[in-house]
């Protein structure tokens, strides 16, 4: 295919536009973070890189703490308004009409209406240039009972997670495929017992 050469840029896409509480129960702050993923599996570690200027910038940064809350598509409106508003003009929880509730194992609040909150405890900050990186281990992964089957598998597909590319959301849609799908053997069809009539016929239908 043909293609263009442009100079660097942010371009990776999707990504995960989530939604970082800080601060206190009594005071609590969040904004949307698009620069955010997992580095290391054991001990689980996370980042999130913000503009030093962002008023959650100094709470994050002294606290040494955050929640990273996962984005429906329900919660979309809300987070948009939370990325371009900021904390020190006005209440971002009562305009969005969203809810703090406690954290487990961290002083940052979570936020209510996501299904999924993730906690951490910054380990690092490493200055990049226009953003700061904050490197964080997390410390409990909180999860909305409707969302684990009677198999106790988690059930992520169901609650509408968001994306973000290139200016735009997305609601996650069609499955793909699963991890190491490319690579599975396939089942072979097992053989229908003797004197047992495949499925779909009856002794009956064979008169």
């Amino acid at each position: 295919m043909s293609k263009l050469v442009w100079g660097p840029g942010a371009m990776l896409a999707p990504v995960p536009p989530v939604m970082v509480t800080c601060g206190s129960m009594e005071h609590p702050n969040v904004l949307t973070i698009g620069w955010t993923g997992i580095l290391n599996t054991i001990p689980s570690t996370t980042y999130i890189s913000v503009r030093p200027e962002r008023f959650s910038f100094p709470l994050i940064k002294e606290s040494g703490e955050f929640v990273i809350n996962l984005t429906t598509r329900e919660l979309v409106r809300a987070a948009d308004f939370c990325g371009v508003r900021s904390g020190k003009d006005l209440d971002k929880f009562v305009c969005c009409g969203l809810t703090p509730e406690p954290a487990t194992q961290v002083s940052a609040p979570m936020l209510a209406q996501s299904p999924v909150n993730i906690e951490c405890r910054v380990k690092q900050e490493i200055p990049l240039g226009s953003h700061h990186m904050f490197i964080a281990e997390i410390v409990a992964v909180n999860i909305d009972e409707k969302l684990i089957d009677r198999q106790g598998r988690l059930r992520l597909d169901q609650c509408g997670l968001a994306a973000y590319a290139h200016g735009a959301y997305y609601a996650l849609g069609e499955k793909l495929g699963t991890f190491g799908f490319s690579v599975a053997k396939k089942k072979k069809k097992r053989p229908a017992k003797a004197g047992k009539p495949p499925a779909g016929r009856t002794s009956e239908n064979k008169k």
